[in-house]
């Protein structure tokens, strides 16, 4: 094997090899973000399960609020009516107010995780495509040394143009004018 064949051969090689890298990277990439995009799925799932708890736990809460409030009301010999039914309805009032807050302060940190699950995904779109990118510049370019190490293009595949854009601008070979 001569020189020249022997350095084509290498060129071809090398740029298998960077195109094979390049594949490989895009899509290791794009699995690492749509591994993050889980990840965040599953803390939404999560905080929908901790506002579940807190809502319990909120409802055992008031319950001994109220109670007490009960107990309280009757040791002072109030009945449950006037101020003292005022106030347990005012405990009520602000208990759902409460519980409204948990909710939407859970419901937002949920669109949130799950906006962030959608961008690392298009993250990971993003990644793979710029690897195809990446391997489309590498077969050109590997192409492109192949080409300049062989001489080029022979001169019958190409009517007597020395290279592909003579050949371009000028595929039938005419030289002359009309």
């Amino acid at each position: 094997m001569g020189l020249e064949t022997a350095a084509i051969v290498a060129v071809g090689g090398l740029g298998v090899a960077q195109y094979q890298q390049q594949g490989a990277t895009g899509k290791f990439n794009q699995s690492v973000q749509n591994r993050n995009a889980q990840l965040s799925e599953q803390e939404a799932a999560q905080m929908q399960k901790q506002l579940e708890f807190d809502l319990s736990r909120f409802d055992q809460q008031f319950a001994k609020v109220q109670g007490q409030t009960n107990v309280s009301l009757a040791k002072s010999g109030a009945a449950l009516q006037g101020t003292g039914l005022r106030i347990l309805r005012a405990n009520a009032v602000e208990a759902e107010l409460q519980k409204d807050i948990m909710e939407y302060n859970s419901k937002v940190g949920q669109a949130k995780k799950m906006e962030e699950a959608n961008f690392y995904r298009i993250q990971g779109q993003i990644a793979r495509q710029q690897a195809r990118s990446a391997q489309i510049g590498t077969l050109f370019s590997t192409g492109t040394s192949l080409l300049t190490m062989g001489g080029g293009f022979p001169k019958s595949t190409l009517d007597g143009a020395t290279s592909f854009g003579q050949y371009a601008s000028n595929p039938t070979g005419y030289s002359g004018s009309f």
